[in-house]
């Protein structure tokens, strides 16, 4: 990470204690707490505020700048990354939806792979069908540093929008450990149990005989065999179903100048966090009757003013008379 300055390793970051590798986004909390990370701490930097403090923005002409005050007040509920990773899939071309119900095509009894206009393969018959994408804003959603998983064997919830939600973040504005935070959304659609209404896990690489897909390509062979290998129940029906997982965001950070602007999340419409509820966002939102009284006073004020105005001018012109 950049390579042009600090130039900094993947261990400045996650660093190891006891042969242990921080990481983050797992079923437990990450380590470390939201403060400087010194030698006498624990030693865990896996957050940006080990290295950046609570306070980050620092304004080296004036102690009293308003402007890099009121950026540091949204450290308590924004995530670093939410501002600094702007866009993702910046350099190259990132995966963002997955179909498998279409894998298995052969033309003229040999494999298909088709390539887009980004050089990835939209089509490939041991994968089906695939959709690439560049330069994409993430999605925000609240999240306490912990995911929820869909393990094996769980029944299937849908979301409002009809997909499986396989991973997801934990937070909500309730939630004082949690932050806004940028993630990218992978969209699928995935081999399902219809009576058992579970995921299935299906057996892929192999040799023929196996019941492997990419040797057969028979969806029903390839998840018996997988459910058996897992020690699962299969009911021997197989569907497909739309999924969706969250990946949360942390690297790819341009510079700073490039982070993004007030105006992109604080304006009425359309803004970046036009779907976070349970807070308050100046500029997004507003209340009715506030805004009848703001309206009203400055009507007030008009009228006044002008009363004022014309007041003036009616004395004035009896001066002159006289």
């Amino acid at each position: 990470m950049d390579v042009k300055g600090l130039n900094f390793s993947c261990s400045v970051c996650h660093t190891t204690i006891s042969h242990e590798i921080d990481g983050r986004h797992y079923d437990a909390p990450a380590p470390g707490k939201r403060h400087i990370s010194l030698p006498k701490d624990e030693g865990h930097r896996i957050r940006c505020e080990a290295c950046h403090g609570s306070r980050p923005h620092r304004d080296t002409k004036s102690l009293f700048n308003l402007k890099y005050l009121k950026l540091n007040d949204h450290t308590d509920r924004v995530a670093c990354q939410t501002c600094h990773i702007p866009f993702y899939a910046r350099g190259l071309p990132t995966n963002i939806y997955w179909d498998w119900s279409t894998a298995g095509r052969f033309k003229n009894g040999k494999p298909i792979i088709e390539k887009g206009p980004l050089g990835r393969p939209i089509y490939h018959t041991k994968k089906g069908t695939l959709k690439w994408g560049k330069d994409l804003i993430p999605e925000y959603l609240w999240y306490n540093g912990t995911m929820s998983y869909l393990l094996p064997g769980e029944p299937l919830r849908r979301n409002e929008n009809g997909q499986v939600v396989l991973i997801a973040p934990v937070g909500g504005p309730d939630d004082p450990a949690s932050r806004i935070f940028p993630f990218k959304p992978h969209f699928g659609r995935q081999p399902y149990d219809p009576v058992r209404n579970t995921m299935v896990i299906p057996k892929l690489f192999g040799p023929k005989g196996s019941g492997a897909f990419w040797a057969e390509y028979n969806w029903q062979k390839a998840v018996a065999a997988g459910m058996s290998a897992a020690g699962l129940p299969f009911s021997g029906e197989v569907g497909f179903i739309d999924t969706v997982y969250y990946l949360p965001l942390s690297h790819m950070i341009p510079p700073k100048e490039k982070s993004l602007k007030c105006n992109e999340c604080h304006v009425r419409y359309g803004g970046r966090l036009a779907k976070i509820e349970g807070i308050y966002i100046p500029g997004r939102d507003y209340f009715v009757s506030v805004d009848k009284i703001g309206r009203f006073l400055c009507l007030l004020v008009f009228s006044l003013v002008l009363v004022h105005g014309i007041a003036r001018i009616i004395i004035s012109l009896k001066r002159k008379h006289k």
